[in-house]
């Protein structure tokens, strides 16, 4: 496994599935993400295994979960005054830095958008830059229209491209811009191209784990980190398989809307105070 897909895995893995190998990580990449980037890109051994132990994780299995970590080359090894810790590579805080856009701040794509058609040619020599192009589309949110012909939203044109000039694939690739002209229907068209059944399900997981959150009194910081913490970890995955369709190319009563706006509910009431208790925890207040 290159290093490019080896930190798309741990970045994306179901973090509530498959083998404790799996499932730590992308909780570790989430506190990485949320806390260290606020302090200097650096998080001591001992707060990451406090952090976990919040949410129900034994140390041991922490430092095997960020070893692992290490070679797949998410984070590095800094000791800071005398301080065994972990900063976050470049790669990995450049692919968060992109992640931020996606999850934080994503549009809806609409019809006067248009449509982003991608199409590439690699050498037969270089078919680990096939696999990477084809990982970086689907991540981005491309469906397949045709062999070798990728389609997305037209909002996504920028992202795209930053996001392929930075992978080093854009001498592979063409990058058109338009409207869908003829013939058939559209909206038939467009299930055929993405798994919405699939999304459907990975959004209605996501409703079923968290909505009952709403309703949960949450009285201390701790117990904010301990719901925040998972809740963004299992939702920061799903930007990475919806495109944001125009919702008239949808079925009715799309999911993911309502599952948007509870993410958009959880994130207002629930980051501050779990970044409380998070800073308490690395600056030994807690």
């Amino acid at each position: 496994m290159t290093e490019e897909r080896a930190l798309n895995v741990a970045l994306t893995t179901e973090p509530t599935a498959g083998t404790g190998r799996d499932r730590l990580g992308p909780l570790i990449v989430t506190i990485f993400g949320l806390y260290a980037r606020g302090e200097d890109n650096w998080l001591s051994v001992a707060s990451v295994v406090q952090l976990m132990a919040d949410l129900g994780v034994e140390g041991q299995a922490v430092r095997s979960s960020i070893s692992r970590l290490k070679r797949r080359g998410v984070v590095r090894s800094d000791r800071r005054d005398g301080a065994a810790g972990y900063a976050l590579s470049e790669q990995t805080l450049e692919t968060l830095a992109e992640g931020d856009a996606r999850i934080f701040e994503r549009r809806r794509a609409t019809a006067d958008d248009g449509w982003l058609v991608v199409v590439f040619s690699v050498p037969e020599s270089e078919r680990e830059k096939r696999h990477a192009l084809r990982t970086s589309l689907t991540q981005l949110g491309f469906g397949t229209a045709a062999p070798g012909v990728w389609v997305a939203p037209g909002n996504l044109a920028a992202e795209t491209r930053r996001t392929l000039e930075r992978r080093g694939l854009a001498e592979y690739v063409d990058i058109f811009t338009g409207e869908h002209f003829a013939f058939g229907d559209l909206r038939s068209k467009v299930r055929t191209w993405w798994d919405l059944d699939e999304l459907a399900d990975l959004y209605a997981d996501f409703l079923r784990r968290h909505r009952p959150e709403l309703d949960i009194s949450v009285t201390t910081p701790e117990q904010a980190f301990q719901i925040y913490v998972p809740m963004l970890t299992q939702w920061r995955r799903l930007p990475y398989s919806d495109p944001g369709l125009p919702l008239a190319l949808l079925p009715p009563g799309w999911n993911g809307v309502t599952a948007e706006t509870l993410f958009e509910e959880l994130n207002t009431t629930l980051s501050a105070p779990a970044r409380e208790h998070a800073l308490a925890v690395i600056h030994g207040q807690a």
